[in-house]
């Protein structure tokens, strides 16, 4: 029993430890932001999972062009976001909802798997909500922060494709990810890491999506 109380009272405090020490540690001043171009963008998240939404653009639909490809209906006149998230493959696909949870994606989602990118087309995010948090970021870090996302998503002969027949629904599809999935390393810690390319402080290491959205709100 001690050595279980140990275990978790020193994940507990790694959880506080990673939320209330901020990634980077020094903050970088930033030109005036009334005369600085930025693009806003979204974290939403729910109780286990975080992604990042950018806005639908002439520029993003062209930067990923095998959205389109995959069927999204991105050109829709309501599309408004482009939706990203990363997660462990067994786990991310095969639990669209807590009453299909299953034993062995559940293990691997605990362990270990390969990663893939949940990409979803939205229309309009009324904000404020409590699942949505929205950021303004300047130009070179939006610029960062797209080529990160790009580069997560794994190409196969210089083609990236949807996974066939898997997906939520008629909105979303799922691709291969680079990267392997963890418990330690996992969705929240890919978003957390996404945003810090585009400019914003996180957590030391934010698992969870209460611990990412309060290091977000301290120190933004």
């Amino acid at each position: 029993m001690r050595w279980l109380a140990a275990a978790v009272f020193t994940a507990v405090l790694a959880i506080v430890a990673g939320t209330f020490v901020p990634r980077p540690l020094w903050h970088t001043a930033k030109a005036d932001a009334e005369t600085r171009e930025t693009h806003r963008i979204l974290v939403l998240s729910n109780p286990i999972h975080t992604d990042i939404a950018i806005p639908v653009t002439a520029e993003t639909l062209g930067r990923f062009p095998f959205l389109a490809e995959s069927g999204m209906p991105v050109a829709h006149p309501d599309a408004r976001w482009l939706v990203f998230g990363w997660g462990g493959r067994a786990f991310y696909i095969e639990t669209p909802t807590w009453s299909e949870l299953k034993p062995v994606p559940l293990f691997k989602g605990l362990t270990l798997d390969r990663s893939v990118i949940h990409a979803d087309v939205a229309g309009e995010i009324l904000e404020p909500a409590d699942h949505v948090a929205g950021f303004e970021i300047g130009p070179d870090e939006y610029e960062r922060l797209l080529s990160f996302i790009e580069a997560s998503f794994m190409s196969a002969g210089g083609r990236i494709e949807a996974i066939p027949d898997v997906a939520y629904g008629a909105n979303d599809r799922f691709f291969e990810a680079n990267g392997w999935f963890t418990a330690v390393l996992g969705c929240n810690t890919w978003t957390a890491k996404a945003l810090r390319e585009a400019g914003l402080r996180t957590g030391w290491w934010n698992p969870l999506p209460i611990s990412l959205s309060a290091s977000l709100a301290l120190y933004n």
